[in-house]
């Protein structure tokens, strides 16, 4: 790059710059005033940060275990759609990257590289994201290929029984472009998405996703599977513990990135009421506008085993590749090492309550500008 990148968010501006724009507004926009894509950013610059001193910081441990798995740093990759619209090697650059960085990386269903393609990319953690389709044949095939493969858990959608209305994608009629298809659907009826008048996306998930899709469900996927099942999309007390009594093995706090249902909280907002439900019997992950370590840092202090990131993934995949995404993971790293150690924190047990404060009292910075 001609000029140095000092932080995630600046990823954006040369994505936004190489990207076709129905893909880059794909990849960016939220549900219809997209009041809550503002939100979900700006919820943490309202969370301040009580930092402890004189404490021997020397040594900084950021290791973190995540369904029995040990992994680099609790900043994993999250499932989105379609990498390779962001660079030729898509999904396997991500792979390559996130092993590097000794980190899980969620595969999206709606991938454009097989999921033994990138099963077979880096020698990383790696779990499945499914959305259950009608045809609960198709989802037992790739609940079966994931196992095969060596994915280590199956990440349920559960917030979308329809798609969210994304106007930058019905005023583009977004398509997938021609030179790619969603190849974990390969070879079956569904690996075609519709071109229509409107989001050729919209239709063809109006088609396919069950919106019968219940609690009941995830009991059965229980019964066709040994993998553990984490369920994305939970945002209250209620529904985690449902979760828990579905025998899920932990949920992801998410507003499916402000996609779906406008007016929502963000979900740091949203973290611990479902910490307080879980009660410890079952991790709970966030996911949903983290762009710093300082982001994390306030994460884990409200309760979170671990967050995960999309955005910043895929503008560093469309800026450079495999290696703009090392630096978004690195970049991420590195500020959350410092925030730890300047907050005190020699490991991630150490981080608490304690260390933030909610009640907002100032807190306006620039990143209350941001439109991530």
């Amino acid at each position: 790059m001609s000029k140095e990148i000092t932080n995630v968010t600046e990823y954006e501006a040369i994505a936004m710059e190489k990207l076709p724009k129905m893909v880059y507004d794909y990849y960016a926009s939220g549900a219809e005033d997209q009041w809550t894509l503002e939100e979900n950013r700006n919820a943490f610059s309202r969370i301040l940060l009580r930092p402890r001193i004189l404490i021997d910081v020397s040594r900084i441990d950021m290791t973190t275990n995540v369904l029995g798995y040990n992994i680099s740093m609790p900043i994993m990759v999250a499932p989105c759609a379609m990498h390779r619209m962001a660079h030729p090697q898509g999904e396997l650059a991500t792979a390559r990257a996130s092993a590097d960085a000794g980190t899980l990386m969620t595969l999206s269903t709606m991938s454009t590289c097989s999921l033994e393609e990138v099963a077979s990319a880096g020698n990383g953690l790696k779990f499945f994201q499914i959305y259950v389709f009608k045809n609960r044949s198709i989802v037992k095939q790739l609940v079966r290929r994931a196992e095969t493969a060596g994915f280590k858990a199956i990440v349920v959608t559960g917030d979308a029984p329809r798609l969210g209305r994304r106007e930058s994608d019905i005023k583009n009629r977004f398509v997938l472009p021609p030179n790619l298809t969603l190849m974990n659907f390969e070879g079956l009826d569904i690996s075609r998405v519709d071109r229509t008048k409107e989001s050729g996306l919209a239709s063809y998930f109006a088609s396919q996703i069950d919106a019968t899709l219940t609690w009941k469900d995830i009991k059965w996927l229980k019964t066709i599977t040994s993998l553990p099942i984490i369920v994305k999309g939970v945002m209250t007390a209620e529904d985690t513990r449902m979760a828990i009594e579905a025998g899920v093995s932990g949920i992801v706090v998410s507003n499916h990135g402000a996609r779906q249902l406008d007016y929502v909280a963000a979900t740091i907002n949203c973290l611990e009421e479902t910490v307080k439900a879980a009660a410890g019997r079952i991790p709970v992950f966030l996911d949903g506008g983290i762009r710093r370590g300082t982001d994390v840092f306030k994460a884990m202090a409200l309760g979170a085993a671990g967050v995960f990131i999309a955005r910043p993934i895929l503008f560093g995949l469309a800026a450079e590749g495999e290696v703009g995404v090392k630096k978004v993971l690195q970049m991420l790293r590195d500020e959350f090492e410092l925030t730890m150690t300047l907050s005190g924190c020699r490991s991630l047990k150490d981080i608490s309550r304690n260390h933030v404060v909610t009640n907002g009292g100032g807190g306006g910075s620039n990143l209350t500008k941001s439109r991530l």
